[in-house]
């Protein structure tokens, strides 16, 4: 469907603009200190009081523990309709720590931590915040009507943070919700994602002497491994589409000569849609059950969390794409694609490769990208394999999502390399100019009603056919607030 909506999208851009690039060095700032003191989900306390910092250092009226989860927050300016909403994120991942700028794995030992950046919301929580702030200002100087209100949103990396916001209704009042993800790449097209679930499942057995007695042992660890080969089974009778990843938690213990009484494994669940994940993850706990049963062991399973896949919205996405357009590639230097040179000789072999051939781009390419990807058809969208809480907005809201080019073509995500980038000179460029983008769109859709009234239809006409599919149960509290939670 194409956007009828009759807008200069240079008068937006024009007015967001130099607010946003006055704005950029406190911001670029704030990304680096979030960068410097990575945090695991549910744990961001320190990142969130540097954003709330921020969002009241420019009048933002803060409101904490948005839909009951403790590192969760909004920051809100203006006032009346619409509500246009800002979803940031700043949560890290586990075992990524490295040092900043450098083209080798080399893991930060300053930083206290084994975590890093390794999907770049340092630079995502910052760069939606500021885009906020600059339309914020924009709306007081020029006396316009309408709020801006910016989420911190925590726990999107394997959790689903923004999932249990849906559900206490944080979002219920957001007419449409703009956001960014950094990348390699700058793009308005939204790819399709993966519903997914995750849960622990925790096996107990009896111990014993495995010399001496082993026939009065009932081994945690063998129903954990007999859960892995079952499950391994299971991958040839799922659709291609489907993802099934898992991770020891707990072995039962570092004696080889014990019948390990415990055992705990950490499962993702993923397909394209809530309800095929739902059939999946059915079959993976009857796996366990199965395991649990030959080894006369017991399986306690908890779900985790969860989240549905996304819903693009052609509307805004044109709207978004007539920005990026108008505001062009982001402005790499020589001193960008030297150091771009570098990173990516250690990149896992053929990454860059296949980065300029997905899109034909010549061989040459220098590594960071410095155009504008062209809007594809919706019915080439891209089938992204992993899966995103944003998925849950999109349900409940109008919502748009721009990659900004922040990182070198082929970057892996959840790597190294990707956290070596984030507090780079081109990672912040890339940051900035997504940025400008998202402040545009998002006055836009504050200033033209028909703009917003039609993506709203285009919404209201898909949830009418398809209704949004919590992927949660009914009454499930973040995990934070649950007796069994442990900090990552």
């Amino acid at each position: 469907m194409m956007t009828t909506v009759e807008t200069d999208t240079k008068t937006s851009v024009t007015a967001v603009k130099p607010i946003v690039d006055a704005l950029a060095p406190r911001f670029t700032r704030l990304s680096d200190e979030i960068w410097d003191h990575p945090e695991l989900r549910w744990e961001e306390h320190r990142s969130m009081a540097k954003q709330i910092q921020a969002a009241e250092e420019f009048g933002g009226r803060i409101t904490r523990a948005v839909g009951g989860v403790p590192t969760a927050f909004s920051a809100e300016w203006g006032a009346g309709s619409p509500i246009i909403g800002f979803l940031g994120e700043y949560d890290a991942l586990a075992s990524l720590s490295q040092a900043a700028g450098a083209a080798e794995r080399m893991p930060d030992t300053d930083s206290g931590t084994d975590a890093g950046h390794g999907c770049g919301h340092n630079l995502l929580g910052t760069g939606s915040l500021l885009a906020a702030i600059a339309v914020a200002q924009h709306l007081e100087a020029s006396a316009l009507p309408g709020t801006v209100r910016y989420y911190g949103c925590p726990a999107e990396e394997g959790a689903a943070g923004k999932t249990f916001m849906v559900a206490a209704g944080a979002f219920d009042d957001v007419d449409a919700a703009v956001t960014n993800h950094p990348g390699d790449a700058m793009s308005a097209d939204q790819w399709k994602s993966l519903a997914y679930t995750q849960a622990y499942f925790r096996f107990r057995g009896v111990a014993a002497h495995a010399g001496g007695m082993p026939q009065l042992g009932r081994s945690a660890l063998d129903a954990a491994e007999l859960m892995n080969v079952g499950v391994n089974f299971l991958r040839e009778h799922m659709d291609d589409s489907d993802r099934i990843h898992y991770a020891f938690i707990d072995a039962g213990g570092p004696s080889a000569n014990v019948v390990q009484p415990t055992a705990e494994l950490y499962y993702i669940v993923r397909s394209p849609t809530v309800a095929r994940m739902r059939k999946l993850y059915e079959r993976v706990k009857k796996v366990a059950q199965g395991a649990a049963l030959m080894t006369e062991t017991e399986v306690e399973i908890e779900f985790d969390g969860a989240c549905a896949e996304l819903l693009p919205n052609r509307t805004l996405e044109e709207r978004l794409y007539a920005n990026v357009q108008e505001i062009g590639g982001v402005p790499f230097d020589d001193d960008d694609q030297e150091y771009g040179r570098r990173i990516t000789r250690g990149f896992p072999e053929g990454s860059l490769e296949f980065a300029r051939s997905m899109r034909a781009l010549p061989d040459d390419a220098p590594p960071y990208f410095d155009g504008v990807l062209p809007l594809v058809d919706p019915i080439h969208r891209f089938q992204m394999t992993g899966s995103t809480d944003v998925g849950d907005v999109s349900w409940v809201t109008p919502t748009v999502q721009i990659v900004a080019g922040t990182a070198a073509l082929g970057t892996p995500g959840h790597s190294w390399q990707m956290v070596a980038q984030g507090k780079s000179a081109a990672a912040h460029k890339g940051m900035i100019h997504g940025a400008t983008a998202m402040a545009a769109t998002a006055l836009e859709l504050l200033t033209d009603p028909a703009l917003l009234a039609e993506a709203r239809a285009e919404f209201d006409g898909i949830v009418a056919k398809t209704p949004y599919d919590r992927p949660i149960p009914e009454g499930t509290v973040p995990p934070p607030l649950r007796p069994t939670y442990r900090p990552a």
